[in-house]
Order: C-alpha cells, then sequence, then structure tokens
C-alpha cells in the first residue's frame, strides 16, 4: 500500500509515490533473489510439505499485493488502490495464521536448518509475523494520514523481507551473530528510506523510529525471550 491522502508537507506527491514505488520492487527483487538462489543452490526443494509451499504462496502473494498497491498509488488509481486495501488488511490476518502454525509444524517435523537453535529460530520468526501484522496493520489504520500510512507500511515490507535476506547473507558463517547481520541488511534498505526524507523534508519521518525502533527491539529480545524457561520448555515439547 502507499499514499491515501493528498497534501503532504515535503516532496512532491509524484516525488513521493515514485521513491515508495522503487522501495516496494526493490524489496520484492530482494526476497524472490533470496529464494531463487536457494532453488539453484540445491537448498531448497519442490519435494517440500505442502505446508511449506502455502507459507511460501502466502508470504510472495502479499510482495504481489504491496507492489500493486505502489504501482496503483504512483498511477494514480488511488480509488482501486483503497478497494484492494480493505481486502489486503484481512489478507494480513491469514499470514500471521499461516506463519505461526507453519514455523511451529518446522519445528515438531525436525525441519530447522541445523545452523539455527530451534528455540532462536521459533522465536525469530513468530516476532518476525508479529510485528510485520503490527506495522501493518497500523499503516492501514493511518491511512487518511498517507505521511503516517505509507511510511509504516514500508517498515512492515521490511521486515517480511527478512527471510528472503536470510536467504542471501552467509548465515551459517555468523552463529549468534546472524539476528543482527539480518538485521543490519534490513536497516541498509531503510537508510534509503531515511535519506529520503533527510533530503525531501529536511528530518526524518517519525513514523521511521516507530517502525525501525520496533523491528530493532523485537531483535533484541529474540534470544532472551529464546532462552526463557518458557520457551525452552516449549521447544522440547515440540520437538519431542
Amino acid at each position: 500500500m502507499a499514499t491515501l491522502a493528498e497534501g503532504v508537507r515535503g516532496a512532491p506527491i509524484s516525488k513521493d509515490r515514485r521513491f515508495f514505488f522503487i522501495m516496494s520492487l526493490a524489496i520484492a527483487a530482494t526476497v524472490v533473489s533470496g529464494f531463487t538462489l536457494q532453488f539453484v543452490m540445491g537448498r531448497s526443494s519442490l519435494g517440500a510439505p505442502w505446508w511449506v509451499h502455502l507459507h511460501g504462496l502466502t508470504f510472495m502473494g502479499w510482495l504481489v499485493i504491496y507492489v500493486t498497491q505502489n504501482a496503483l498509488v504512483f498511477r494514480g488509481d488511488v480509488a482501486t488502490h483503497r478497494r484492494i486495501g480493505l481486502v489486503a488488511a484481512g489478507y494480513v490476518g491469514w499470514m500471521v495464521l499461516v506463519g505461526l502454525s507453519v514455523n511451529t509444524l518446522a519445528a515438531i517435523n525436525h525441519r530447522i536448518p541445523p545452523f539455527f537453535e530451534t528455540n532462536v529460530f521459533l522465536v525469530m520468526d513468530w516476532l518476525t509475523v508479529l510485528v510485520f501484522a503490527g506495522l501493518t496493520w497500523a499503516g492501514v489504520r493511518m491511512r487518511e494520514q498517507s505521511d503516517w500510512h505509507r511510511r509504516l507500511m514500508l517498515c512492515g515490507a521490511l521486515q517480511v523481507m527478512t527471510p528472503g535476506l536470510g536467504r542471501i547473507l552467509p548465515l551459517p558463517l555468523l552463529g549468534t551473530w546472524m539476528l543482527w547481520a539480518i538485521w543490519l541488511a534490513v536497516m541498509v534498505f531503510a537508510s534509503a528510506a531515511l535519506i529520503y526524507d533527510l533530503v525531501t523534508r529536511g528530518k526524518v519521518h517519525p513514523a521511521y523510529y516507530w517502525g525501525l525502533g520496533t523491528i530493532t527491539l523485537a531483535v533484541a529480545l529474540m534470544r532472551p525471550l529464546a532462552f526463557s524457561p518458557p520457551m525452552l520448555a516449549l521447544t522440547a515439547a515440540l520437538t519431542g
């Protein structure tokens, strides 16, 4: 999704629309590249269980929606953007259901990558899905304030691109720093948005403090939560 309201202070509306459309394309291209790389290297297989494919199709579907929504606004078709936005908001709920369920099934069926500690993988994925949904729904709620709306939606998209980034980075070589390595890669993309604001507005929009701050806090909490006694007990119960 992108802007809904007009009359935004700062950069011309057309320039804003072009920037957020380009960002949506960059995010989608990165995710597709990450999964394609794993497939070409033989680390992904079409023989995976159906629920793995459902997860992939569901989250790739969101990328299609996100790019489409930005494309519609870039073209000036805000009416269609609004209609699709209502459906997209509900689709996020489906993503939460699929994301939490499939990650749990991955632990139960021992399909978690060996370089990940199972408890860390579960907490990472669960928090990633929940933070993505929270930021996206916050963006939907702020849809009448387009400057907040488009930036919170972008933060949500940055969060949901992390599985693609994780497939590009050499995670097995990063040890316990892999979570922060993914975060740093996300911040590289986020820096483009921050620089854009500084150039066009003269300051960073507060939506980024909330959005990127939430993403950073989630990463900081992942390992402490993963090694908490309740999470260790839950991991043991799931993996048998």
